[in-house]
């Protein structure tokens, strides 16, 4: 297989990129120096010229570069035209979305037939892309992720998360009425890749089974020898996982053994 990527250089890019090289893949990633997302004959010509067996657009607008409506360009526009292009070159499209879909309000888990109410911002956003996304190109696979965990800090995932709240405050607040919708780096990844050869929908990537945030944090604390001081909370309260039956993605207590068993 030989996949274009956008977003090649972000936290899921990476991972994607390491789990195609190690099952023998290809992959380009797109170059937004060198490939303007303003253009669509320009958009066109590199995917013409790459000839991708798919294209995985994960690229947000993470790094602003100071340009007049850049949330809307990147996280909306460009989604748009990718999709439309990959519809008429016959290329299968995986977009990844969001659980920020969901507004606080609303409580899980989430069914993928459930409607999402994010009233602004990001989540909003990401909203109107899927749905812009389906209309140009009802064949897309559209990938809702949740919150990434990776291996060390230095990457937008949980585990920066916990390094930067331990050493800014000396201590990990973790609410216990907080169940995120969450997952490992690598099988987000392997699920993501998998995606390609699936039939066009909407998918939902989640592995939490039922676990709360401090448990989780806990967890994850036993395993890399206790570097955070994880202190419980009721401060917020959500159940904000997401189902999805058709994936077999590894629950999170088969990466962190560290959880509690789940009632049955």
């Amino acid at each position: 297989m030989h996949a274009l990527i956008t977003g090649a250089t972000g936290t899921v890019g990476r991972a994607l990129r390491a789990h195609l090289d190690t099952a023998g893949h290809r992959w380009t990633a797109w170059d937004r120096a060198a490939v303007s997302i303003d253009s669509y004959h320009d958009m066109e010509r590199f995917v013409r010229e790459t000839a991708p067996d798919v294209l995985f657009h994960l690229a947000i607008a993470s790094r602003p570069a100071g340009r007049e409506n850049e949330q809307w360009l990147v996280n909306y526009q460009w989604p748009s035209e990718l999709a439309w292009i990959t519809r008429q070159l016959g290329i299968p499209f995986v977009f990844t979305s969001s659980v920020m879909v969901f507004a606080s309000t609303q409580n899980g888990p989430f069914a993928p037939g459930d409607e999402p109410l994010a009233p602004d911002g990001y989540g909003a956003l990401k909203r109107r892309a899927e749905l812009r996304v389906h209309a140009q190109n009802p064949q897309a696979r559209i990938a809702r992720l949740g919150w990434q965990i990776g291996d060390a800090p230095g990457e937008n995932t949980m585990i920066d998360f916990l390094h930067a709240r331990m050493g800014q405050d000396g201590e990990v607040r973790a609410s216990t009425l907080w169940y995120p919708a969450c997952g490992l780096l690598q099988d987000t990844a392997a699920a993501l890749a998998a995606l390609a050869g699936l039939p066009e929908g909407l998918y939902q990537l989640d592995q939490n089974r039922g676990w709360s945030f401090f448990q989780i944090a806990t967890a994850l604390n036993e395993q890399r020898g206790r570097p955070w001081k994880i202190v419980p909370v009721e401060d917020y309260s959500q159940d904000q996982r997401m189902l999805d039956p058709r994936l077999a993605l590894p629950s999170l207590r088969e990466r962190l053994p560290g959880l509690p068993a789940l009632e049955s």
